[in-house]
């Protein structure tokens, strides 16, 4: 298991501080960040986490909504605390806090359910997607820029991401349209535990999903002056799945204005499953806007 993998297995692996109030709390550690701030997906999944472990066994999360309230420090510790909102005849309802310095950094709404039969039908996965195996890693674009920045995005994150048409950390090349698509997966093996694999879907879901504004406007991850951060986040999954193995996570934005931009987005499993949809805004802004 590769050092990056272990690390984000070990943040998911919360604390349960046995303190039993009107809530229950967890605690996580913060991962590093170049930038010194904690990744929104890692807060998203621990705080999903958190909540799993409040769940009645038998339910598994079908909804969740976020609010990223401040940016998190990655050299702090973060609490979780989980309010069992409701636990209905097939649904439960959790909502999660997520503390450092006793200020919330993120609070969030999870929706669980029995599994349950009924209608179904999905949208297809775009065809033409070039293979994962076929389009180069984030490593093979970044690996020869010494920065810190770059060595991390290329080596030192558990989820390997392939871009179509092309990544936007250094520039945005081709059309500039308002689309795009990721294959990814873990870059290693993750133990069978669906609720995990649940939460590390949630955490890789905030990876680029905001890329498609910045592409739309030809704005690269690397130029100066540019401010992003994810303001909210709702995901739905639809069907088990395993994030160590190739997913395709086609993302489009339909809107930005005034300073924000909305982005939608369907995760499918490799043979076409649609696993997943993700909802972000998130404030994008740059010097001339």
């Amino acid at each position: 298991m590769s050092d990056p993998l272990s690390g984000f297995l070990a943040a998911l692996d919360l604390t349960d501080t046995g303190a039993r109030t009107s809530e229950d709390i967890f605690t996580g550690p913060s991962l590093w960040q170049p930038h010194g701030r904690v990744f929104g997906g890692q807060v998203l999944a621990q705080s999903l986490v958190a909540a799993q472990r409040t769940s009645p066994d038998g339910r598994v999360v079908h909804s969740m909504h976020a609010y990223f309230l401040r940016p998190g420090q990655v050299d702090l510790p973060i609490t979780f605390s989980v309010d069992r909102i409701h636990d209905g005849r097939s649904f439960s309802t959790r909502r999660t806090q997520a503390y450092q310095n006793g200020l919330p950094i993120l609070s969030m709404i999870a929706s669980f359910q029995d599994e349950d039969d009924g209608l179904e039908h999905q949208v297809d996965m775009p065809t033409g997607i070039p293979e994962p195996e076929s389009l180069p890693s984030a490593a093979e674009h970044l690996g020869e820029i010494d920065h810190a920045v770059a060595r991390f995005w290329a080596t030192e994150r558990p989820f390997d991401m392939r871009h179509v048409p092309s990544p936007v950390y250094l520039s945005v090349e081709g059309d500039r349209v308002a689309h795009q698509a990721v294959w990814l997966k873990a870059v290693g093996t993750l133990p069978d535990d669906d609720n995990l694999h649940r939460a590390a879907l949630a955490y890789a879901s905030d990876y680029s999903i905001l890329e498609p504004i910045l592409r739309r406007h030809g704005i690269a991850w690397a130029d100066p002056g540019l401010k992003a951060a994810s303001l909210d986040h709702a995901m739905w999954w639809h069907r088990p799945r395993r994030v160590d193995e190739w997913l395709l996570y086609v993302q489009e934005s339909p809107n930005a204005i005034g300073g924000r931009g909305l982005s939608l987005g369907r995760i499918y499993r490799r043979d076409g499953v649609l696993l997943a949809s993700v909802a972000q805004e998130g404030m994008v802004r740059v010097p001339s806007a």
